[in-house]
């Protein structure tokens, strides 16, 4: 059988065992169980508010109970444990089941709710909710919720430490669901925190390199270091104390810094530079000179041509003006 498989195979008998517990165990207080495989047989410990009526008249009820469970159920060897539970109020699945006893017996659902939910804090409770769905008080199906104190609805905490109770009270116009959360006195939640008074708050603070100190970088080498001036003792005379001041100025080296240039052979002088430009410039201006001078010439010559040929045209007309005067002349004659 594949795991998946199995893992719903065990769901579904667990619940199945649950269920018959619920329905043999009701009148006694059944709270739950915990069911555990172990190499000798599956070991269940039943929680109930009144272990008597579990165990019954000689262990007669328990043994029943077991060959329920071997022959129903297939378990291996079960062995029963019951245990008493030390607080009612606290069982979400007893307290489910008496607020859907007491619906079935006639009570307003607004004034059971907030009973059982006032038992419940007062019983130490860190908080609780208890939610009745279904035909409350006429024939339109509603949801009403009672609150107190602090719930977990999601995530982790809500399903370790929240205690989940489930019961069905049967009425006239139908049945009514009843769900109980409740989280314990002593849980422990992951958004808890304290609050200390008069604690010195420096021994719990780190003390952290600021960013000027991280920047500075690595420090210098101890031959580098200027070595240091030892104090005179207090016992010598001022003049003793001058003379080792001079000794010690005398022993001091001063470090001089001597600037170098650096001459780079690929890079040209600026003289150089400079005197290329001008060449440049007068190459440019040369050239400049030429093409200025022979659009000049052109220029002049296109003029000309068309100084002769305006000339030319002047001639023939006055020509041919003198040769029809002529002609004038000579058929007035």
């Amino acid at each position: 059988m594949a795991d998946e498989q199995q893992f719903i195979e065990d769901g579904l008998q667990r619940t199945q065992i649950d269920e018959f517990f619920a329905d043999e165990l009701g009148r006694a207080g059944y709270g739950g169980m915990e069911v555990a495989k172990t190499p000798m047989g599956t070991q269940i410990v039943l929680k109930a508010e009144k272990p008597g009526m579990v165990i019954g008249k000689g262990g007669k009820n328990i043994r029943k109970i077991t060959d329920t469970l071997e022959t129903e159920f297939d378990l291996d060897d079960p062995q029963v444990d019951v245990q008493e539970v030390d607080e009612p109020d606290l069982n979400a699945r007893i307290v489910a089941d008496r607020l859907a006893n007491a619906l079935e017996r006639g009570w307003y659902f607004r004034k059971a709710g907030h009973t059982t939910i006032d038992r419940i804090m007062e019983a130490g409770a860190l908080g609780a909710e208890i939610v009745l769905s279904g035909k409350v008080t006429g024939a339109r199906s509603r949801v009403e919720k009672f609150n107190r104190g602090y719930i977990k609805h999601n995530g982790e905490p809500a399903e370790e430490i929240v205690d989940h109770g489930v019961a069905t009270a049967v009425m006239k116009l139908g049945t009514i669901g009843v769900q109980v959360k409740i989280i314990p006195p002593n849980a422990e939640l992951p958004d808890d925190f304290e609050i200390y008074e008069d604690v010195d708050v420096s021994e719990y603070v780190e003390e952290a390199e600021g960013v000027e100190e991280l920047l500075a970088g690595e420090p210098e080498e101890a031959d580098d270091e200027e070595p240091s001036v030892a104090a005179p003792p207090e016992d010598e005379s001022e003049p003793a104390a001058a003379a080792a001041d001079a000794e010690t100025a005398e022993d001091v080296v001063e470090e001089e810094v001597v600037e170098e240039e650096f001459e780079d052979p690929d890079v040209p002088d600026e003289a150089d530079v400079e005197e290329e430009l001008d060449d440049l410039a007068a190459d440019v201006e040369e050239e400049l000179d030429e093409d200025a001078e022979a659009e000049a010439e052109e220029l002049m010559e296109e003029m000309d041509e068309a100084e002769d040929s305006a000339s030319g045209e002047a001639d023939s007309d006055t020509a041919d003006e003198s040769d029809t005067g002529d002609a004038d002349e000579e058929g007035e004659q």
